[in-house]
């Protein structure tokens, strides 16, 4: 590669680059933090709103249904979208869509902190939704394509960890904003918040984040965009929805459309790979052996992740009385335990491989049982103190699974598919945290009229154990080593 081309900032490989190319524009250190916090906003979003629920029900007299479209808006709308936010990032430069969608997801925030009535609120956190699934795969994209070797692996591995403790400090930090009530906004100050975080973060990116983009880029496939969007609409919606609105005709309706749409999707894209297209989720993908394997073992885990910080949320606050500080409070352990094994993950997937995934996936388990054994002992008189052991070693756990697990996926993915090799795998970890508050959160909140918090709790928690059983059992389909 000439001089002159490694001085250009924009990424063009040559058509027969290999799969694992030298980068010819480099991600600094404050490029990969900014990038990072770039992520870490619509992450943080998919659970800040689990705290500050109770209030936005006092203040807008929302309702049961309205508060789950709050939640599950969100959520749908960034599932379903990401594919295609990677897919046009590869196109017009994952820079310009990352600006493009802090600058949205800003925007989108202030006015869901503006929303003077429920229905307004949920409109508003639909487009957040779709203003995240912009912004996210840019981040993993840009990871791939700007870094290389160790430099690579650790970037990879902060990424997981932000992922993995965004999800938790997203409670913490909703608990802490709704108890502070600054200036009078209450629960509104958990969507303010990000306004100016997403401008600090848009100003740093214009200055540090190189542009890239796919050399080959293709268009947008409008069949396989429709048909995935179809997908996860009929199966993600009713069952958020369908419980809150009384399991009504439409929900059933929309249940029984999904394995069709998703068969529809499946064929659509590989005719359309066949055929010398470039579909929006090449099956081609999915025969990587990493990628596969990685995707296999990240849907149970995003399940079994998503539905506990939902049943935590409900049963510290509804259960043991808790306020809103108290619950983030108690979820702190599991932040800061999740983050150092996220850091030590490179060294630790060097050495032994796959083994750190199996690992993790006991040390969650003992977590998980721990934390279910203190609950059935020191209930109602359950402290932030007594939750903490249990919380720090399921957190430990559970950061020495996931940042592994994203390193697994992207490990063999070829630069060209970056973006969507990202939004295929952000896809599938936010589906999975939207399914498991679905169903464990449905399983929860249907037992609760018979046998009480303490006894739904225990059941939504040894029913994640048995996920966790499950997970640690398709550990043993990964690679053995890792790049």
């Amino acid at each position: 590669m000439s001089d002159t081309r490694a001085q250009t900032p924009t990424l063009e490989a040559p058509a027969d680059a290999p799969r694992q190319p030298a980068v010819s524009a480099l991600l600094t250190p404050l490029g990969l933090l900014t990038v990072l916090l770039g992520a870490a906003l619509p992450m943080i979003d998919f659970f800040i709103v689990n705290v500050a629920l109770p209030t936005i029900d006092h203040d807008l007299h929302a309702g049961p249904a309205m508060l789950e479209m709050v939640v599950a808006g969100y959520g749908v709308a960034y599932a379903t979208l990401l594919v295609l936010g990677g897919r046009l990032g590869d196109m017009v430069g994952r820079r310009r869509l990352f600006l493009w969608g802090l600058a949205a997801f800003g925007l989108t925030s202030l006015a869901c902190g503006l929303a003077p009535d429920a229905g307004t609120l949920v409109a508003a956190r639909v487009a957040q939704g779709a203003a995240a699934a912009l912004l996210l795969p840019q981040v993993l994209a840009t990871i791939q394509a700007t870094t290389s070797g160790k430099r690579r692996a650790r970037a990879l591995s902060l990424y997981g960890g932000t992922a993995g403790v965004s999800s938790a400090v997203g409670q913490v930090l909703g608990g802490l904003l709704v108890s502070v009530d600054l200036a009078g906004t209450g629960w509104r100050a958990v969507f303010l918040v990000n306004v100016p975080i997403a401008a600090a973060a848009w100003l740093l990116a214009a200055r540090t984040v190189p542009e890239t983009r796919s050399p080959r880029p293709t268009r947008v496939d409008g069949p396989g965009t429709a048909l995935l969007a179809a997908t996860l609409i009929t199966l993600l919606l009713p069952l958020t929805e369908g419980r809150a609105a009384g399991w009504p005709l439409w929900s059933w309706l929309l249940l029984a459309v999904f394995p069709f749409a998703g068969t529809a999707f499946v064929l659509v894209e590989r005719r359309a790979e066949r055929s010398g297209r470039t579909p929006l989720v090449p099956p081609s993908l999915l025969r990587i052996p990493s990628v596969n394997s990685g995707l296999a073992m990240i849907v149970p885990f995003s399940v079994g992740f998503g539905g506990f910080m939902f049943v935590v949320a409900v049963a510290l606050q509804n259960g043991l009385r808790y306020g809103p500080f108290a619950a983030g409070l108690s979820l702190v352990p599991l932040c800061a335990t999740f983050f150092i094994a996220s850091l030590a993950g490179p060294r630790l997937v060097g050495r032994f491989g796959r083994r750190v995934v199996i690992a993790g996936s006991l040390l969650q388990g003992a977590g998980l049982l721990a934390l279910a054994l203190t609950v059935h002992a020191s209930w109602p008189g359950t402290s932030v103190a007594g939750l903490a052991p249990s919380m720090a070693v399921l957190g430990f756990g559970q950061g020495m699974v996931l940042p592994v697990l994203m390193r697994i996926v992207l490990s063999e993915l070829p630069v060209a598919q970056a973006g969507v090799g990202g939004g295929a795998m952000v896809t599938t970890q936010q589906s999975g945290l939207a399914l498991g508050v679905a169903t464990l959160g449905t399983l929860f909140l249907s037992l609760l009229p018979s046998v009480g918090i303490r006894d739904a709790l225990l059941a939504a928690l040894l029913t994640q154990l048995a996920i966790v059983a499950g997970t640690t059992a398709l550990a043993l389909r990964l690679p053995r080593s890792v790049r």
